[in-house]
């Protein structure tokens, strides 16, 4: 299942209702709810700090409201001095009246949040927040944007999960561009628009990129970053990294696995044609004649990652999608039927899985049928905790990525990647 199917309400210009798929969309609505919040890091103020060792240094990051008059930063810096608390890095963000301050602090372990933010407090500032640092964040800021965009322009899937990392923890949406070639602008300006903790922000194939952060409110100085960044993904067009893996099957055979886009929409196309219907359900779960509708969704960089295996001859025989669904990520594999039970699929989703660890994401679920023993059985093969949800016939899989996730290229033979 994908986003395309799970938000049935953000296309609803492509899509016809289906009995069918409101079922399964309902059903996957509901676990959601029960698991996603929009909640503030448990990090914020008024949170107990882990139980710190004797001796040891916490880092904080911390952001505070003060007034754009002279001494008002000479007043907070005394205070944060006052508690024998560092300030290792400081970054403004002018605003039409006062001035929001970013601060990475070195503080006394034993000092709780909630102490520096009294601190912060009697000094005169407004609407702090405050949550744990780790040493990734001792790089400076324009070191770490220029790192974002070299990303993102060797690669054009890389936007949604570098604005993530721009802005901080977000849910991060695309809305694509209508049937028909019409603009999903939805009255968003050509420059893109923010209001309080919603940012939206133009594509140049006409949808949308939402970002939502409910817990800390935009600064201009974030969506002039976050406007940048797409503004050279626009620039750069389509792209995808060119490496590729050449497999040797059990039997002898070849495959090579590399990275897919809307430029493989005509083999995907025809891939299908080759899929029967049940391959077709179990993978879409819905009316298989919908199933191509879905691809140039799936294929397209501003929703995800795509890997496509390919025979000796060329031939397209499977498709694996790691898709960014809002803050969490989705993982979705179909094999054509003449090419399952050879380990195809479970070397797909064991190459997104460590895209996904390498992204920074913490966990991947799948949505599929309770009787696709198939992808149950390679969700097991990741050597993974799992946790499993089933909800009217429809059950999720959620993997807690660690600290290594194998490929699973050994189960095939033999690679090279040349």
């Amino acid at each position: 299942m994908t986003r395309k199917v799970t938000e049935v309400t953000d296309l609803k210009n492509d899509c016809r209702s289906a009995t069918s798929w409101q079922r399964v969309t309902a059903a996957f609505h509901t676990w959601r709810t029960r698991r996603h919040e929009h909640a503030p890091p448990s990090g914020d103020t008024g949170s107990p700090a882990p139980e710190p060792a004797p001796g040891t240094n916490t880092l904080w990051r911390m952001r505070t409201t003060v007034k754009d008059e002279p001494g008002s930063l000479a007043a907070l810096c005394t205070a944060l001095a006052g508690q024998r608390v560092d300030i290792l890095s400081l970054q403004t963000h002018p605003l039409a009246e006062g001035t929001v301050d970013e601060f990475l602090l070195r503080a006394p372990g034993e000092l709780p949040a909630s102490g520096i933010a009294t601190a912060v407090r009697t000094a005169g500032g407004t609407d702090t927040w405050i949550e744990r640092a780790d040493a990734h964040d001792l790089v400076d800021a324009p070191t770490r944007i220029l790192g974002l965009a070299a990303r993102t322009a060797l690669d054009a899937a890389e936007l949604p999960l570098a604005l993530r990392q721009l802005l901080g923890r977000c849910t991060i949406r695309s809305q694509p561009a209508p049937a028909g070639g019409g603009r999903a602008s939805d009255g968003v300006p050509v420059e893109g628009a923010f209001d309080d903790t919603v940012m939206r922000l133009r594509v140049p194939e006409g949808g949308v990129i939402t970002v939502e952060r409910p817990y800390l409110p935009f600064t201009p100085t974030e969506f002039a970053r976050a406007r940048a960044l797409v503004e050279l993904d626009a620039r750069l067009g389509p792209r995808v990294p060119h490496g590729r893996d050449v497999l040797t099957l059990a039997e002898g055979s070849d495959i090579t696995v590399r990275r897919a886009d809307t430029r493989d929409l005509e083999a995907a196309k025809a891939m299908h044609e080759r899929c029967s219907d049940r391959t077709l359900r179990l993978r879409y779960h819905g009316p298989v004649d919908d199933a191509d509708r879905y691809l140039n969704h799936l294929l397209s960089p501003r929703f995800g990652r795509t890997l496509a295996v390919q025979t000796a001859s060329g031939r397209l025989v499977g498709l694996g999608h790691l898709l960014w669904d809002g803050d969490e990520t989705e993982v979705a594999v179909i094999v054509e039927d003449a090419w399952q039970r050879r380990g195809v699929g479970g070397e797909l989703l064991g190459r997104l899985v460590a895209m996904a660890a390498e992204g920074g994401c913490r966990s991947v679920y799948a949505v599929t049928q309770a009787s696709n023993t198939g992808m149950v059985a390679a969700m097991r093969g990741l050597g993974l905790p799992l946790d499993y949800q089933v909800e009217e016939g429809t059950l999720v899989i959620t993997a807690r990525l660690g600290e290594s996730v194998s490929t699973g290229a050994g189960e095939l033979g033999s690679a090279s990647a040349p």
